[in-house]
């Protein structure tokens, strides 16, 4: 069997599908979006960055700024503080280096984001990873439809 040789479960798909819709329930969709695309560029998935950019596009995000979202600590004010928290936290659950997500991103996002959005933003940046995983492992192509049964 090659990494293409199987489908993702159909309840597998439902359910995280679930997930995500939850997760995004309490966040604004613009932001939502820009935590997608950064997930999905660590990740190096290409079926998710494909389809989180297009919809971040449709929910009115500018190209300037999904060009410079890999280098958003750098982008000076391109993004509001309340952007970069969400970002730094997606950057420190998605990459485990060190086992752990630093204490100080909780506690920035946490400046930015009330106890409820702040659950619902971690919940989503969980979601992001699962499918961006999910996607890697299967070396799902962007725009490709038939990868679920």
């Amino acid at each position: 069997m090659t990494a293409r040789g199987w489908q993702v479960p159909q309840e597998v798909y439902v359910a995280l599908a679930g997930v995500s819709a939850a997760a995004k329930k309490e966040l604004d969709p613009t932001l939502a979006e820009l935590v997608m695309v950064r997930a999905s560029q660590l990740n190096h998935c290409a079926f998710c960055l494909d389809m989180h950019l297009d919809l971040a596009r449709r929910h009115g995000e500018t190209e300037g700024r999904l060009d410079l979202v890999a280098a958003w600590q750098e982008a000076g004010d391109r993004f509001t503080e309340r952007e970069r928290a969400a970002l730094a936290l997606t950057e420190g659950i998605t990459i485990l280096t060190e086992g752990y997500v630093p204490d100080d991103l909780y506690q920035q996002a946490a400046k930015y984001f009330d106890a409820s959005e702040l659950a619902h933003l971690i919940a989503a940046i969980i979601a992001i990873n699962s499918w961006n995983r999910l996607m890697v492992a299967r070396r799902t192509a962007p725009g490709e439809t038939e990868w679920h049964s």
